[in-house]
């Protein structure tokens, strides 16, 4: 099944490649290899959510991080296919970097990268599975609760 196939099955819709924040490219090709640049959870232009990730008044749940991760990931996507002329070219994911940005008591990470491991595995399936670093950062650009990068394969 084609990834144009699966992703309508799925009932998911890319939306635009998220403008770069500073002196970057969203996706870069190497080879058979597009490495993503960190995406943030941006949906119709906008942070739908900021802050840290905790547990209490004023934090950001590691649920709600998660759903956040996962809109990182399909951005991650949406670069990706940019880059290489269409999401059909890509073939599966290597290597995904999640930064969770959460106060310091916090060691949830793993959970909240899932997010993003999830959506991608249901996306590629068996090729869909990668190797993963889930890390606990200060802070994020605009405040963002998490970032997620992702290396796919091309065919």
């Amino acid at each position: 099944m084609s990834v144009t196939a699966r992703l309508a099955e799925l009932g998911i819709e890319l939306g635009e490649v998220v403008p770069p924040l500073a002196a970057y490219v969203p996706a870069k090709v190497h080879g058979d290899l597009v490495y993503t640049s960190g995406q943030l959870p941006m949906l119709e232009g906008r942070m739908p959510v900021v802050g840290k990730v905790g547990d209490g008044e004023g934090l950001v749940s590691a649920d709600d991080a998660a759903a956040l991760a996962r809109q990182c990931a399909l951005n991650a996507v949406s670069a990706a296919a940019a880059a290489v002329g269409g999401v059909d070219r890509l073939t599966g994911v290597l290597k995904v970097t999640g930064f969770v940005a959460s106060v310091p008591e916090f060691t949830g990470h793993p959970t909240v990268i899932n997010g993003a491991s999830t959506v991608l595995g249901e996306i590629f399936g068996e090729s869909g599975r990668h190797a993963r670093s889930a890390v606990g950062v200060a802070a994020l650009p605009l405040d963002s609760p998490v970032e997620v990068e992702v290396v796919f394969s091309l065919s």
